[in-house]
């Protein structure tokens, strides 16, 4: 069993917000939290304009693939976020769950994704000082 912290991003496609969150999180903590993503209905690939957004910032996803939402996932994490995918992910007691309202990056150009990307990239950095006490 490990110390540090667990975090589960899970949006519908898995290939925006939740990419993105996940994304951000590992670039930040690096191995000092474990990082999941999932989607309830996980898309073919991630989305390009989001690879594009997240290239701006330095971060490189594009070897990412969305992955599909498994309960295995949910019960391996301490704390579960969800963007936008309803009531599909399974609640188990002693999680923690977040809902993050979001804009869905889904057919939108980069100009679009960008706001997106900024706003996850600011509320995981609040989680990240809150998980990890910095």
């Amino acid at each position: 069993m490990s110390d540090k912290p667990s975090v589960l991003f899970v949006c519908v496609h898995n290939a925006g917000r939740s990419q993105m969150a996940a994304a951000f999180l590992t670039h930040l903590a690096g191995d000092r939290v474990e990082v999941r993503s999932a989607g309830s209905a996980p898309a073919d690939a991630v989305n390009p304009a989001v690879v594009e957004a997240m290239a701006e910032v330095g971060v490189d996803i594009a070897a990412e693939v969305p992955k599909v939402l498994t309960t295995q996932a949910v019960q391996s994490s301490d704390v579960c976020i969800t963007m936008g995918c309803g009531d599909v992910c399974p609640v188990f007691p002693g999680k923690r769950y977040l809902d993050w309202t979001l804009d869905d990056p889904a057919g939108q150009g980069v100009e679009a994704v960008r706001p997106i990307r900024d706003e996850i990239r600011a509320r995981v950095e609040h989680l990240t000082k809150e998980l990890l006490g910095t």
